[in-house]
């Protein structure tokens, strides 16, 4: 029982006093399993929020250097998931952490800030050099002069003469030539010369370099590709000359471009390059030492405090946590002087939690006491797991959590939910295949733990459906399409130009005593026979439907185990006998044909859907199981008629019975006896804390139910065959990538053969694990996890429970995906 239902809750109070308050709530946190309840949900009164606060700020300086770590790629350094050490070892002082931790982000921040300014005056030194270099290039090629760089390799030779005669006369005023030199982003010049040209009307003329070298923006940190710009325009005079440059000023503040000084002569244009450079290199210097001294402090935080423990930050992260859940649950208790606070624990574990209150030898004693008030709702759903059952519980309480006392179908799922995938899936190598991965992962299940929750939950889920796999593989003989012969077959074959023929049984088909059939599953003689697909498909329908009523009787069975469990005899006479007899006098009765025709030979052997349709419409079946004076047709007449009377059974009783209690229960209320008149009147009747009976309600809920059961059962039936069509799936899948691969590689003659199918396997295998072992294995686990949430815990399963979720400090630091 303790297995199927679950744990059996007590509600109580844990009676706390508040200088030691801290310390009995971390030992309960580490120890036991206790659910605390608000004692403060409505006046919000919150003692210890300072504290929290406190932690949130330190959390935030921890997120803060983890991102630095991270982005410094010193995160290969970081030791976690060292969760036990931490426990038994990461008794830090929140006071030591926070000042340790407010001081290295202190010097962070102005670290930081120094970088980020040295990474500008780094950048634009950077960017000024690229431009100073344009010029240089530019005045070289122009004997030294300016405004040569307004000419492209495109001008006339004409105009690439310099502006001044011999004489030092003047063609045009050279003083009326300005121009703007700077950076911008290479995404944006296209759209900048275009401004430009528009602004001024096309008298300017842009230049455009590009950088080779990315520069680092120092706002965002990333490397961006730009390009150097000159603008060269044309000035008359001074006004004009102001508003010329105004507009280029205004196109620039625009774009947000860095605007540079452009150098006027050669010797200005070296001189700075050379300023320029000394410049860069003081500053990257100073920027790789204060870097330096950052990762210095990084490293810091990085190390291991003890051996084989986590890094000094992850240890400081999960202590917050700690911390943090500590007061957090102090906050839940009432009082004063004395701190009290509700919760649920186990029954078994009581003396366990008052064992752990009296071990902590404090000044001032705690307890445990009951509830000084009744619980305000039922009580939570817990199921103890194990790592073995962790997985199957999650896929139940995905669909929902059982309610308290409920029966569990985890504990079925176990073994049927693997079964009847493997049934689905059944393939000697995929099965085998499918068991490495699962192996696989259970060997690295100390590294999956905590890298991969997921995976290491269902690392055995995935062991049991590879070996159910492998067992149905074995029962269709199937091994990636091609038939084993274990054994000898059972079957005579003849064989005629090459193909076999006039198959003849070499076992006692009448069932005399003679030899048997095939020893294990089926046999390889079936394997390209050309009925093949026929009798395969017969013989997987069949087991679907076998295994499929089995299941969902299983369902009934742990109704009635429900109504036993609650001591409610109104539905376990008024619905769960009648359902089992609806179940098993029809779809049973379907089942026992099935195993009766296995074993029993019949010269002209009846058709199961025709005998049903016969039974169901009170027509002769004129092809009966057996005769005599009880044949198989007078008592399928009898189990019809079990089934019909079944219905109103479960329909009419429970209605009327439970109408009639309210109806005595109300009168009794209403009876009051001599000298209970104060106490009535207290009472205020004695009947207005009870939910009002409505018969209406009641007899319409029935009839749905009912309606459900009776066409559920049939279509749930139905969609039992959802087995062999997955099977069927499976199969032909598997032999059609084999045919088309491998098998076309035997007929390519030698010695490209051996080449061919080399080549013919890897695709083969890519195929086999991509669709074969990848959606093949996720269809048949939603196909078997429908027919587990749908067609059978509809049978018995509510799923309106709550989860216990106890103060647990190792729960709370184990990280989950």
């Amino acid at each position: 029982m303790g297995l199927l239902r679950s744990e059996t809750m007590k509600y109580g109070m844990v009676v706390l006093p508040v200088s030691e308050g801290y310390k009995y709530v971390e030992a309960l946190g580490r120890e036991t399993a206790c659910q605390f309840e608000d004692m403060n949900s409505r006046d919000m009164k919150r003692s210890y929020r300072k504290q929290i606060q406190r932690i949130d700020e330190v959390e935030r300086i921890l997120r803060v250097f983890f991102s630095e770590i991270n982005a410094s790629g010193m995160d290969v350094f970081l030791e976690k998931n060292k969760i036990d050490d931490f426990l038994e070892n990461g008794n830090y002082k929140f006071d030591t952490i926070e000042a340790e931790m407010t001081k290295i982000y202190d010097h962070l921040v102005k670290t930081k800030e120094n970088n980020s300014t040295l990474e500008e005056e780094r950048n634009a030194a950077a960017e000024e050099t690229k431009v100073v270099q344009t010029a240089l290039r530019s005045l070289t090629q122009t004997g030294g002069h300016d405004h040569s760089a307004i000419l492209d390799d495109s001008f006339e030779t004409s105009a690439k003469q310099p502006m001044l005669d011999a004489e030092g006369g003047s063609r045009r005023d050279y003083a009326a030539f300005n121009c703007t030199a700077g950076t911008i982003d290479r995404k944006d010049q296209e759209r900048f010369a275009r401004a430009l040209f528009r602004a001024t009307r096309g008298n300017t003329f842009t230049h455009f370099e590009n950088v080779d070298d990315k520069l680092i923006d120092p706002k965002s940190g990333t490397p961006v590709d730009k390009s150097v710009f000159v603008v060269y325009f044309q000035d008359v005079g001074a006004g004009a000359q102001s508003a010329m440059s105004g507009k280029v000023q205004k196109i620039c503040q625009a774009f947000s471009v860095n605007v540079y000084v452009w150098p006027s002569s050669l010797e200005e244009a070296n001189r700075r390059n050379t300023e320029l450079k000394t410049t860069l290199a003081d500053k990257t210097g100073l920027l790789t030492g204060f870097n330096q001294v950052l990762k210095n402090e990084l490293s810091a935080l990085l190390k291991c405090p003890r051996e084989s423990s986590n890094s000094y930050i992850e240890d400081a992260r999960l202590f917050c946590i700690k911390e943090k859940s500590i007061y957090a649950t102090l906050n839940l208790a009432e009082g004063e002087l004395l701190l009290r606070v509700n919760c649920w624990y186990p029954e078994n574990d009581e003396d366990h939690i008052k064992n752990v209150l009296k071990s902590q030898n404090t000044t001032q004693g705690a307890s445990l006491m009951p509830a000084n008030k009744p619980a305000k709702q039922m009580p939570p759903t817990h199921v103890r797991k194990n790592e073995f059952t962790t997985g199957w519980q999650d896929v139940i309480d995905t669909y929902g959590v059982p309610r308290y006392q409920e029966a569990n179908p985890a504990l079925f799922a176990c073994s049927t939910f693997p079964f009847i995938f493997g049934m689905m899936y059944g393939d000697i190598g995929h099965g085998t295949m499918l068991l490495c991965a699962g192996l696989f992962m259970c060997w690295n299940s100390d590294y999956l733990r905590y890298n991969a929750p997921g995976l290491f939950n269902a690392r055995f889920m995935i062991v049991q459906m590879g070996v159910f796999a492998i067992y149905a593989g074995f029962m269709y003989n199937d091994l990636f399409s091609i038939g084993l012969e274990l054994f000898d077959s059972a079957w005579k074959v003849q064989k005629q130009d090459g193909k076999f023929t006039n198959y003849e049984p070499n076992f006692d088909a009448r069932n005399a005593g003679g030899p048997g059939p095939y020893p294990f599953g089926l046999d390889p003689m079936w394997h390209g026979s050309t009925n093949e697909l026929l009798y395969v498909n017969s013989l997987k329908m069949k087991l679907s439907v076998l295994f499929g009523v089995l299941q969902m009787v299983t369902g009934v069975l742990l109704k009635w185990s429900n109504a036993v469990h609650e001591k409610n005899a109104v539905d376990f006479f008024c619905e769960c006998i009648p359902m089992m007899v609806f179940m098993l006098c029809f779809f049973g009765w379907m089942d026992f044909m099935v195993l009766y025709k296995w074993v029993h030979p019949i010269d002209q052997p009846p058709s199961i859907i025709n005998s049903l349709i016969c039974m169901a419409m009170g027509q002769d079946d004129l092809l009966p199981l057996w005769t005599g004076s009880f044949s198989s047709v007078d008592l399928a007449r009898k189990l019809m008629l079990a089934t019909v009377i079944s219905v109103p059974i479960m329909l009419i009783p429970k209605p009327a019975i439970l109408w009639a209690r309210n109806k005595s229960a109300a009168k009794s209320e209403h009876q009051a006896l001599p000298g209970d008149e104060e106490a009535a009147s207290a009472g205020g009747g004695g009947h207005g804390d009870h939910e009002e009976f409505e018969i209406g309600e009641v007899i319409i809920h029935q009839v749905i139910e009912v309606i459900e059961y009776v066409l559920g059962t049939v279509s749930h039936t139905a969609s039992y065959l959802r087995i062999w069509a997955l099977s069927l799936a499976h199969q032909q899948l598997s032999l059609v990538f084999f045919q088309k691969t491998i098998d076309n590689g035997f007929t390519v003659a030698a010695p490209w053969n051996c080449l061919v199918l080399y080549l013919l396997f890897g695709a083969w295998f890519g195929i086999t694990c991509g669709v074969l072992l990848g959606m093949d294995v996720l269809e048949c686990f939603l196909h078997t996890l429908r027919l587990h949430w749908v067609e059978f815990q509809s049978k018995f399963y509510k799923a309106d429970g709550y989860q216990f979720a106890p103060y647990s400090i190792r729960t709370l630091i184990t990280p989950v995906e």
